[in-house]
């Protein structure tokens, strides 16, 4: 990190925090450096009643002799003091209860004042490409002209709904907010020039923003406008408007409102009223004002609910802690910036707060102690006149810093630990080859490792494959001979397993799109992910190097942008969006036939008068025409939380229930938003059953196996469950299930997000591969096999491990059956390696000797290629206790051992009996005369002559060389000769 310079600063005049006793820093010693485990036990035996109906409480004499005779350690006085802290009420008495909540909350705070003052890591500063030539402004919708606009974000083309006209002063900040409990309630907040602050809330957001003019039905693409005036009417029964003008005149630089506090939360640059706070009354339609004046005036302020703190970047270089219940004078100030501070923003989960100053000086505060314990300053651009805006998502760990017209980026390092990792990157994606026997995974860091599943070796790798861009998502083709990757920088690529490059598809048109899915289906190749339509590639069309997408005849179906896929043979598609819809399509005709949705029947209920007639609610079936027109402007639409609670994450056909078609059953399964996995009946257009696999962790995914026994989901938390789905949902049912399949095992592989999971087939045990961004990729089985991580030192042997089961292993009958097998011999150690011409393709910071570090756009002059056979291998009847039993590499493995027949009494043989009669000597007889042969000379037609056998050249070839021999003899002979002499 040359460009980032990091320090750890003491805060020069903060505010000291409560003043500690000698007594509380003595429990604090007491407790964190102290007592052990051991004192622990020693002290719960004390307070150990006779009786479990008892309970036994100490005086604060008793304590403090029994706690020195006990422990063992430590003086009167100390365990006095600790029992002073203990005895919060003042009763003069304690029991164990109230020891041990004491202790654990002591201990709990001492953890948080750890994390608290744990400094992150940064990456290196990273500046997005950007299309803006201007400056980047927060406002999007708001317009000199004094309007609002609202656009629909579901539409490709962001038609404007509705336009806010009749402003008195121009919006210079906006803010909107909605209730994720009920997104119908909202609340759109903004600030103009003339220091009003304004604010519309909205009671039917879901349905619509402004009631609709009589015409505006019969356009539906028209921009209906309001009137400012018609608001502050009434006009409009949806919604109702909110104002104040204690600003006096000033540009209201930030306006928010706070669902905690019930207030709008505005600022400006003057020393009067720089932050007012405009609390709701209990009508919820006027405001209470109050105000935090300070000097100078702030740029921008940040309020954290669970502190109930507001932190303001002032213009006097402060940054001041503020109690908004307790206007008078900050609880705290910040000091340590040099220049003006620009932005503030906390960060919630570790209780600090990131400033970010004119002079260019990011800071990191501890908020508890009230210090500095971060000083960054990166290479920002050198200009003094810049506009800056700020953002940190904490989720990901991104620090957004605007400066005009460019955006930076700076990342923090994820916190691995120890850990071992398989990437040195976030892994992204994980594939499993079963004709390689071979595990394929993929990094942030666009490279491509491969591993062998038997040893957890990695075996080769490709790096650089879509330059710096992520790889987002991998496939393999049907011949498992093709691996296509995809990339934000919106291109698929595909390549063969030597690194070269065939084909790469313009996925992006240009442009770096998020790709979360490719579908390789016989004729064609679909990508989703970043759009509302399907980018659909047509085989026949791969006789270039680039190929450009083609045309999906179906069109858009979707209202939100296509997440996940899914094809069952030999025509069903289905296609899962961001809002909950499941799309069934035809793949020969690539037209769709229907939408399934959880919510819809409960959604129509509650908009029937808004919804058009072409929306149909069919009962559990959930269905809806996909043809229907798009219904009234903010009908039916889904806000954040509604969409992300139902997002198709991960789609999979349950191919093993073919035969339950008839009688019906699910045969789909989707999982994504909240948590929840749902089955479906494609067939009769019904959701059998839903329930809550992963409880709070937000979206999952899934994976399973290929007879469907098995349904493997992971969460952002790292932790993996396996459920037994055999026997679930195999006939339909009147009402909806919601109780869940039997859950095998549920345990924490990762440290951070699954990104991908495989469920392969290994001597048949069913194997879950899962990859996360904590980067490593990890192997076990079903049923409480240890976790491997690809990439240990120690190399396992997967076969000792899992062993043939007696189901694969005995096979019922006597028929003998053929079996294709395809084999590609792994590489060895020598062979992994290519010609000392060419090392210097290798990566040379790859350490493994046995690993091939590839770059593909290096190997395109190599022409290595490896040879397929196709070895067909039949099944020998083993006639050893009637078993038939299947050929195996290992010789023994198939024997059945059991007790040893008696055998049968044997007669003495007739050999032994009479050998006279068997080995006696026969007496020798006259054995015929060979006769001789003639001698060589006799026979002999013509004299061995080396000219008529051997041809002309060669002959002159071999005088010409005995001549030189001669030659050279002699001439060393004479050189001797003159040397003796």
């Amino acid at each position: 990190m040359s460009s980032l310079s990091h320090s750890l600063e003491l805060n020069k005049g903060s505010q000291p925090g409560p003043d500690r006793t000698e007594g509380e820093d003595h429990c604090s010693a007491l407790l964190e450096n102290q007592l052990s485990v051991g004192d622990f036990v020693k002290i719960q035996r004390a307070f150990k009643p006779l009786e479990p109906s008892q309970t036994i409480c100490m005086s604060r004499e008793e304590f403090m002799q029994r706690m020195t005779e006990i422990v063992g350690w430590g003086t009167k006085e100390e365990y006095g003091k600790l029992f002073d802290k203990v005895d919060v009420v003042q009763d003069g008495f304690i029991n164990w209860d109230k020891l041990t909540s004491f202790m654990l909350l002591a201990l709990y705070e001492n953890d948080e004042r750890a994390k608290a003052t744990v400094v992150p890591q940064w990456e290196e500063l990273e500046f997005l490409p950007v299309k803006h030539k201007d400056t980047i402004q927060k406002i999007a919708v708001a317009f000199t002209s004094k309007e609002i606009c609202f656009y629909d974000l579901l539409s490709k083309e962001f038609p404007c709904q509705y336009k806010l006209q009749g402003l008195k002063g121009t919006p210079i900040c906006l803010d909107y907010w909605y209730d994720p409990l009920d997104a119908n309630e909202s609340i759109l907040s903004f600030g103009d020039i003339t220091g009003k602050v304004q604010a519309i809330a909205f009671t039917t957001a879901l349905i619509s923003l402004f009631e609709h003019p009589a015409s505006a039905y019969e356009d539906e693409e028209a921009t209906v406008t309001i009137n400012w005036a018609e608001l502050l009417s009434g006009h409009h029964k949806c919604c109702y408007t909110l104002e104040h003008k204690l600003h006096h005149g000033d540009w209201v630089r930030q306006v928010t409102y706070n669902a905690s506090l019930d207030a709008i939360i505005s600022s400006t640059t003057n020393n009067t009223n720089t932050v007012v706070l405009a609390w709701r009354e209990k009508s919820k339609k006027h405001l209470k004002m109050t105000s935090l004046n300070i000097a100078q005036g702030i740029h921008a302020f940040d309020y954290h609910s669970r502190l109930n703190l507001i932190a303001t970047a002032g213009i006097n270089n402060k940054v001041c802690l503020w109690n908004p219940y307790v206007v008078s004078k900050p609880v705290g100030v910040l000091w340590g910036h040099s220049a003006s501070v620009l932005a503030v923003q906390f960060f919630a989960t570790k209780k600090q707060l990131f400033s970010f100053s004119k002079d260019k000086i990011l800071r990191l505060w501890d908020i508890q102690h009230q210090l500095s314990i971060q000083r960054i300053a990166c290479s920002f651009p050198k200009s003094q006149d810049f506009r800056c805006l700020f953002h940190f998502d904490e989720a990901h760990g991104r620090l957004f810093i605007s400066f005009n017209h460019q955006l930076a980026l700076l990342a923090m390092k994820r916190n691995t630990g120890k850990r071992l990792r398989s990437h040195e990157n976030a892994v992204t994606c994980v594939l499993y080859s079963s004709a390689l026997k071979q595990v394929i995974s993929s990094d942030v860091g666009s490279t491509v490792s491969f591993w062998t599943i038997d040893t957890g070796q990695k075996i080769k790798q490709f790096t650089g494959c879509h330059g710096s861009a992520e790889i987002s998502t991998m496939a393999l083709d049907a011949n498992e001979t093709r691996l296509l990757t995809g990339s934000t920088d919106g291109t698929v690529k595909v390549w063969d397993f030597n690194g070269y490059c065939h084909h790469t598809l313009n996925v992006g048109q240009e442009g770096a799109v998020d790709i979360s899915q490719i579908l390789v289906l016989k004729k064609t190749i679909l990508v989703i992910g970043w759009d509302r339509a399907i980018t659909v590639f047509r085989t026949q069309n791969f006789n270039q190097f680039f190929i450009q997408p083609g045309e999906w005849k179906g069109g858009i179906q979707h209202r939100d942008d296509i997440l996940c896929a899914a094809f069952l043979p030999p025509h069903t598609l289905v296609t899962g969006s961001y809002d909950g819809e499941i799309v069934l399509w035809n793949n020969n005709t690539e037209n769709a036939h229907c939408v399934l949705h959880p919510d819809y029947q409960r959604l129509l209920k509650a908009k029937s008068d808004t919804v058009p007639q072409k929306l149909l609610g069919c009962g559990r079936s959930c269905l809806r025409h996909p043809m229907a027109d798009q219904a009234a402007p903010g009908a039916c639409s889904f806000e954040t939380d509604t969409r992300c609670n139902n997002a198709v994450m991960r789609l999979c056909f349950l191919e093993a229930r073919k035969h339950i078609a008839a009688t019906g059953g699910a045969n789909l399964v989707s999982c994504g938003g909240s948590g929840y996995v749902r089955f479906w009946d494609t067939v009769k257009k019904q959701l059998l059953a839903e329930f809550l696999a992963h409880s709070g962790v937000g979206s999952i995914i899934m994976a399973t196996n290929k007879l469907n026994r098995y349904l493997a989901t992971g969460d952002l938390d790292g932790w993996l469950k396996i459920w037994n789905i055999e026997e679930y949902c195999l006939n339909s049912s009147k009402s909806k299930i919601t109780q869940a399949p039997t859950l095998i095992r549920s345990f924490q592989p990762h440290e951070d997000q699954i990104s991908s999971l495989e469920i392969c087939e290994l001597n048949g045990r069913s194997l879950i591969i899962s990859s996360s961004a904590d980067c490593s990729v990890c192997v076990t089985d079903a049923c409480g096999a240890p976790v491997w991580i690809f990439g240990q030192a120690k190399h396992w042997q997967i076969e000792s491990f899992f062993p043939l089961s007696k189901k694969d292993t005995n096979v019922i009958g006597s028929e003998i059956q053929e079996e294709s097998i395809r084999e590609i011999p792994l590489l060895s150690k020598e062979e992994s390696c290519l010609a000392p011409t060419e090392l210097s393709l290798l990566d040379s910071k790859n350490k493994d000797e046995s690993t091939c570090n590839i770059r593909p756009s290096e190997l395109i002059n190599l022409g290595v290629r490896y040879k397929e056979k196709n070895i067909y291998k039949k099944k020998t009847h083993n006639l050893y206790n009637g078993e038939v039993i299947k050929k195996s590499s290992s010789a023994f493995r198939s024997l059945s051992i059991g007790a040893l027949k008696e055998l049968p009494k044997v007669n003495t043989p007739a050999f032994l009996l009479d050998p006279e009669k068997y080995f006696r000597k026969e007496p020798e007889e006259d054995c015929p005369q060979i006769p001789e042969l003639p001698s060589l000379s006799e026979t002999l037609k013509a004299v061995f002559v080396e000219k008529n056998l051997f041809p002309k050249d060669i002959l002159d070839r071999e005088q010409r060389a005995k001549q030189l021999y001669q030659e050279t003899s002699s001439e060393v002979k004479i050189k001797r000769n003159k040397k003796q002499l």
